[in-house]
C-alpha cells in the first residue's frame, strides 16, 4: 500500500485527534465515510496504524516521580534484562541505545522509597543512573511529520 495524499491526510487527522469519525476525516480530506473506514483498515492491518491510546497523566492518580535511568549492562546480563524490563509496570518507555549505557528508561514511581526499591531491582543488572524529571518542556507528541 503506498502511502498516497488521502492516506496521509487521514493519519494527520487520527494524529491529532484519533476520536474523529470518519465522517469527519472524510470531510476534511474529500473522500466517503466508507473509504475512510476501508482505507485505515488497510494501514491497521500493514501495521503503519500500531493502536490507539489514552494518555493519562500519572502525576493525577498518584505517583509523584518520573525519572529517566540508563543500565550500562553488566555482560551477559542484557539479554536477561531486555526480557525482565517488560514485567516492571514502572516502566513507561525503555529503549536500547547506543554509547556507554545500553538501556535508557523512562519510569514513574510513587515517591523516594518507591524509586530507591526499583534501583535495587536493577542492580544485579548493571550500573544505573538515574535523574528525577523537574518539568515537561515539550508535551509527549505522538505525532510523525506527515
Amino acid at each position: 500500500m503506498i502511502l498516497d495524499s488521502l492516506n496521509m491526510g487521514i493519519l494527520k487527522c487520527l494524529q491529532q485527534n484519533a476520536r474523529l469519525s470518519n465522517a469527519e476525516i472524510g470531510r476534511q480530506v474529500g473522500i466517503t465515510s466508507p473509504a475512510v473506514s476501508e482505507r485505515i483498515k488497510k494501514m491497521e492491518d500493514l501495521g503503519i496504524i500500531e493502536g490507539y491510546k489514552a494518555i493519562v497523566s500519572p502525576f493525577e492518580i498518584g505517583y509523584q516521580l518520573k525519572a529517566i535511568i540508563t543500565l550500562r549492562a553488566f555482560m551477559g546480563k542484557l539479554k536477561p534484562f531486555l526480557d525482565k524490563v517488560k514485567t516492571y509496570d514502572e516502566v513507561i518507555n525503555c529503549y536500547r541505545i547506543t554509547g556507554d549505557e545500553n538501556i535508557v528508561m523512562e519510569v514513574v514511581l510513587k515517591n523516594q522509597k518507591h524509586l530507591e526499591a526499583f534501583i535495587d531491582q536493577l542492580i544485579s543488572y548493571g550500573e544505573s543512573k538515574t535523574q528525577i524529571v523537574l518539568s515537561r518542556v515539550i508535551k509527549q507528541k505522538q505525532v510523525i511529520p506527515i
